[in-house]
């Protein structure tokens, strides 16, 4: 069977009949499956501390870049692992598409995990360990569960001799939680003949399961991520008169900051829904039959579970205080104080967001930028859209997919820059019940170990058929 007449035939079957129409370079008998070994795969990678803490004192990604290119020789694939500065190791492996003559694809993961503070935790946030049905660790949702289900799927297409639908190139990035600047953005910069002719990307955080009720019943609904807020990573430093503590002192630095942080955490940002928002709710209040109006969401999103953190991030632009830094002495008033701001914008709104900042920060208080990247949108249509629905609904048949905004960031802002459009889709069938989103740098990270089976298999359906 030809290739293009191959594709068409399958996107209409099931799973298993796609098994029984395997063509003579397909899986053999016995042969391992992308979902016999994700569990393992997700596990070992859990249990390798890639911590980065942001500030360059973690263990940094090699080692784990060093598993996932042992993991491809094994099964005959010579991936290339590219250092930012040492230790910060980037993987890279590309696959020849059925037809190459296609447009090119990325299907990208991080290696690195935000810090875990193992006395918080019920369990070692880096022992994988297998709990209640969970596979539990810093990183199990984000993201060693999708470098899991991606690695998973190049050694199947290795082992078996078969190729994806296009060709694709797979990156294991580090330092996403750190913004990419030694990552994505290196890679972008560096070596970007690694995604000459691809025009789409697939990563996180998108393709988990939400369960909605109806006026029937319940119905799962997939999230498939199609845009995502910009990053605003800004220091407050407020300025004043250094004295001794036990003197009045109008000018006091810590006093003006907190000026400044009051002011910005009373401020009401203005809503606004962007497409995929509005796209969003839609859908929900048409699964739901809760009709809702813009100033009446709150029974709308509360049908969304733990997903609705995310929602709310998206329906404004925000400004979280998250770290202080001030004086050395009790009895010493200092000259300088500041502060970590974490601010995400929708698209289009960086500017007004920046002057709002400075406005509310006042005459005293300097606003710097540490970091800054762009707000994404992409269109919730089109065939690579089409091929993610179409492989959940293969798995999940009378599902609901809807499109939605992350409230966060992934390196597919780095790709943008070379006019990639990305999308987030690490498929994920979660239980109802499951509080899931908090668990993004939350504590007592997990995911079920039949969700990451589930997420192998329509990964791997959607590389061979998209």
């Amino acid at each position: 069977m030809s290739d293009p007449a191959r594709r068409h035939t399958l996107i209409g079957m099931t799973t298993a009949e796609r098994a029984d129409l395997a063509s003579p370079d397909d899986r053999s008998a016995g042969a391992v499956a992308p979902e016999d070994e994700v569990v393992r795969l997700c596990a070992d990678l859990i249990r390798i501390d890639s911590t980065n803490p942001g500030d360059g004192t973690g263990p940094g990604e090699r080692a784990a870049a060093e598993y996932v290119m042992a993991q491809l020789a094994e099964v005959g694939l010579e991936g290339e692992l590219l250092e930012s500065a040492p230790g910060r190791a980037n993987v890279v492996v590309r696959l020849e598409g059925a037809d190459p003559a296609r447009p090119g694809l990325a299907v990208h993961g991080h290696l690195d995990v935000v810090p875990a503070n193992a006395a918080d935790w019920q369990v070692d946030p880096f022992a994988a360990e297998e709990r209640d049905g969970c596979l539990w660790g810093r990183g199990a949702v984000d993201m060693k569960d999708m470098d899991a289900m991606i690695l998973a799927s190049i050694r199947d297409f290795a082992r078996t001799g078969t190729k994806p639908a296009r060709t694709t190139t797979f990156v294991f990035f580090a330092d996403e939680e750190a913004g990419g600047t030694m990552g994505s953005h290196w890679l972008v910069d560096h070596h970007p003949q690694w995604f000459e002719g691809v025009t789409e990307a697939v990563s996180e955080v998108g393709g988990y399961s939400v369960t909605l009720p109806t006026p029937e019943g319940e119905r799962r609904a997939y999230l498939l991520q199609t845009a995502e807020k910009g990053i605003a990573w800004l220091r407050l430093r407020a300025h004043g008169r250094a004295g001794h503590g036990s003197v009045p002192n109008d000018e006091n630095a810590i006093v003006r900051l907190a000026g400044a942080i009051g002011r910005i955490a009373a401020h009401e940002w203005p809503r606004e829904y962007i497409a995929s928002v509005r796209q969003l709710l839609e859908g929900v209040s048409e699964i739901t039959g809760i009709r809702y109006a813009a100033d009446d969401l709150e029974p709308l999103l509360a049908t969304l579970g733990g997903a609705q953190g995310f929602v709310r991030g998206t329906l404004r632009d925000t400004a979280n205080v998250t770290m202080l830094e001030s004086g050395y002495k009790h009895n010493v008033i200092p000259q300088t104080a500041s502060a970590a701001v974490d601010c995400r914008f929708l698209p289009g709104h960086e500017r007004d967001l920046m002057d709002t900042i400075r406005a509310l920060a006042g005459e005293h208080v300097e606003v710097e930028v540490v970091h800054r990247d762009v707000a994404l949108e992409a269109p919730f249509d089109g065939d690579l859209v089409e091929s993610m629905k179409q492989s959940l609904l293969r798995e999940d048949p009378g599902a609901a997919i809807l499109p939605y905004c992350l409230s966060g960031g992934t390196d597919n802002k780095a790709l943008g820059r070379l006019g990639i459009t990305g999308y987030g889709f690490a498929p994920l069938r979660l239980p109802a019940d499951l509080d899931f989103a908090p668990m993004f740098h939350g504590i007592d990270e997990r995911v079920p170990t039949s969700s990451l089976r589930f997420g192998a298999r329509v990964l791997s359906d959607f590389l061979r058929t998209c």
